[in-house]
């Protein structure tokens, strides 16, 4: 039987169209791998500015007569890692220093340390700068030549009968070792054992002056203090 033209054209639009595959548009273009990240501790041994707080804890020990006390207080730290074996910091403690019969007032210092980082967590630093007392009413007994019987400045040869109250500045020098805990990118924490030693000249106003010269009578007193305290402090990147 032959086929006519309309039959062909009938049968052709009746056979069943084979969809093409199609396949959803990727907006994210090519899947990227993450780069690695960076350790913490790695991080902070680069370079950068560094800021720390601590507590202080530990014991002023006078030495050739000067009193004694208990130090607590705080610490700030600041200062900029140089490489991963050299970190130059500043140091300012202040503390409370007390006893009965002892010290009663505020201890305060200030040091530049170079520091060496022996290992990622272990650092060594030796500092030098400035301290001082400020010391109030203490209970101290006032040594010979009282201050009402001088007509001109005096200076005690030492310090074994100390003055009733010291207010002085002076040298001052630590030595640090510090175990450090990475707890972050920008955080830190760590444990310190500092030994210090500080020479302070005590100045005793008298609230007179010298009739020739017009110029304040004062008594001086040097003392010699050495010092242990154990801190722990936080510190950021």
């Amino acid at each position: 039987m032959r086929r006519t033209p309309l039959i062909a054209t009938c049968l052709a639009l009746a056979a069943p169209v084979r969809a093409e595959p199609t396949h959803p548009k990727d907006d994210d273009g090519d899947p990227k791998l993450s780069l690695p990240t960076e350790a913490d501790r790695l991080a902070w041994q680069r370079g950068g500015f560094r800021l720390g707080l601590g507590a202080v804890y530990g014991s002023f020990m006078g030495s050739r007569g000067a009193p004694s006390g208990r130090l607590l207080g705080v610490a700030l730290r600041a200062g900029v890692r140089l490489d991963e074996a050299w970190s130059l910091l500043t140091s300012f403690q202040y503390a409370s220093v007390a006893r009965a019969g002892g010290l009663s007032g505020l201890r305060f210092a200030g040091t530049i340390d170079p520091t060496y980082h022996a290992t990622p967590n272990l650092s060594l630093a030796v500092g030098f700068g400035f301290g001082g007392l400020v010391e109030g009413t203490t209970g101290r007994a006032d040594p010979d030549p009282k201050a009402s019987t001088l007509d001109t400045s005096y200076t005690f040869p030492n310090a074994l009968t100390p003055v009733a109250s010291c207010s002085g500045i002076g040298v001052a020098g630590l030595v640090r070792g510090e175990w450090a805990y990475v707890l972050g990118p920008r955080t830190q924490t760590s444990l310190a054992l500092e030994v210090d030693a500080q020479w302070t000249g005590c100045v005793d106003e008298t609230g007179r002056v010298e009739p020739d010269t017009g110029e304040a009578i004062v008594r001086r007193q040097y003392w010699a203090h050495t010092g242990v305290t154990l801190s722990w402090g936080v510190a950021w990147r």
